[in-house]
Parts: structure tokens; C-alpha cells; sequence
């Protein structure tokens, strides 16, 4: 998947005006959260409008680990590998005792428990991008699941009512069964 994160290349970003999100007819939002907005006609985002009738070419992506956890696992690698490089030119290998062979091997474990602990506590966020006029950019970014799943479900809801023609419902929402009377 081709992604740019080039921020300069990207379309300047559009404040928020009450005349944007408000329409003569009122349509219910599709996805109401703070700082988010997704009804038929737009997308709205920290601030940012997209028109939902621009956007092109929505597609998933996971942003970059955390830098501090990269930092930690970087620093504890090189550091036990210095360890081992120095033991191993000051010493005599097959003098050393079993225990210490059995921490060294305990130590040797220390970057995969700082990795998998960093992981845990900051995962990397789910990443909404698309095609605005011409430019690949990023539209949403959340690193809690859920809420990524909701937004993005709503956004392409609202792509699927604009490319029908602007239904009022959804059709899952429509009671077929009452429909006669």
C-alpha cells in the first residue's frame, strides 16, 4: 500500500463553519463523537471538512510503533550486547558458571519484554487514508479499535447513501415488513 505522510504536500486544512455542517433538511449524523462528525454530506475531524463525495480510495493502514518503545528496545539490545562482547573478550568462556550462562539468558530476554510491554501500553493507531483532490492524505487516525471501526463504517455508509443517490436511511434501517401499510 502506497501511503504519504508528507504534511506540506497535503490540501490546506478547511475550518469549521455552522453553514457547513448545517442543511436545510436535517439528516441525522451517522457517527457523533467529540471532534467527530460523519453525516451523508461530510466528514468532520479535528477541525478538518471533507466533503464525503470527494473522497476517493479509503484504505487501512497501522501507523508507526512508538518511538519511545523503539528507543527502549534499541538502547537495551545494544547495551546487553556490549555485555556480552565485553564477557566474552575479558573471560573465558568455559570457566563461567552454569548460573551465570542461565542470566545471561534470563537478560537476553529483556528487549522482547520491553517490546511486548510497550506494545501492550501504547499500540500503534489505526490510520484512515484517502484520496482528497488529487492527494493521498491521512483522514483519520485512533489507536483505539473500536472507535476506528465505527468511524470508518459510518464514512463509507455515507460514500454508499451519496453514491445512491442520498437516501434518507440507511437500508439496513428500513423496515421492509411495514412497508405496505
Amino acid at each position: 500500500m502506497h501511503t504519504t505522510r508528507d504534511s506540506a504536500r497535503s490540501p490546506a486544512p478547511q475550518s469549521v463553519t455552522p453553514a457547513d455542517v448545517t442543511s436545510r433538511k436535517l439528516t441525522p449524523p451517522l457517527y457523533r463523537q467529540p471532534g467527530i462528525l460523519v453525516t451523508k454530506d461530510w466528514f468532520i475531524v479535528a477541525g478538518r471538512r471533507f466533503p464525503v463525495g470527494e473522497l476517493r480510495q479509503l484504505r487501512t493502514a497501522r501507523g508507526p510503533h512508538h518511538q519511545l518503545t523503539i528507543r527502549w528496545v534499541t538502547v537495551t539490545a545494544i547495551v546487553l550486547g556490549g555485555i556480552g562482547i565485553t564477557l566474552g573478550l575479558t573471560t573465558e568462556l568455559n570457566r563461567l558458571s552454569a548460573q551465570t550462562y542461565l542470566a545471561l539468558t534470563a537478560v537476553a530476554f529483556v528487549p522482547f519484554v520491553v517490546a511486548t510491554l510497550g506494545h501492550r501500553l501504547r499500540p500503534r493507531a489505526f490510520e484512515l487514508w484517502g484520496e482528497f483532490r488529487g492527494m493521498t492524505v491521512l483522514l483519520f487516525s485512533s489507536d483505539e479499535e473500536r472507535q476506528y471501526g465505527q468511524v470508518t463504517r459510518a464514512l463509507v455508509r455515507a460514500q454508499e447513501a451519496a453514491r445512491l443517490g442520498g437516501i434518507g436511511d440507511p437500508v439496513v434501517s428500513m423496515n421492509v415488513w411495514r412497508m405496505g401499510k
